[in-house]
């Protein structure tokens, strides 16, 4: 498998950029520096998180997000193919 997070993932099932095997590993996501923990989409090559807000749902039942642009670094969490960077940089 390969060792970085594609350029484009959503937790959205409906999203084509939607991938269970990827999402199942653990993706976590570094924006501005910050450890973010509640992004529903990310795009590293445009510089977007697409974050939700609070619990509020929308009339289909899904989150309500906000967009953010700033510097995008996804990482593995799981060491299945990858290492997170902070585990690979103490060893």
């Amino acid at each position: 498998m390969n060792e970085n997070p594609p350029d484009r993932l959503s937790s959205a099932p409906k999203s084509p950029f939607h991938d269970a095997t990827l999402l199942a590993r653990g993706v976590g996501i570094r924006f501005n520096g910050v450890e973010k923990n509640n992004v529903e989409e990310y795009c590293v090559s445009e510089g977007w998180v697409r974050l939700a807000v609070g619990n509020t749902k929308d009339r289909q039942g899904r989150p309500l997000t906000i967009k953010l642009v700033g510097k995008v670094e996804p990482y593995f969490r799981t060491a299945g193919g990858g290492a997170a960077p902070e585990a690979a940089a103490r060893d």
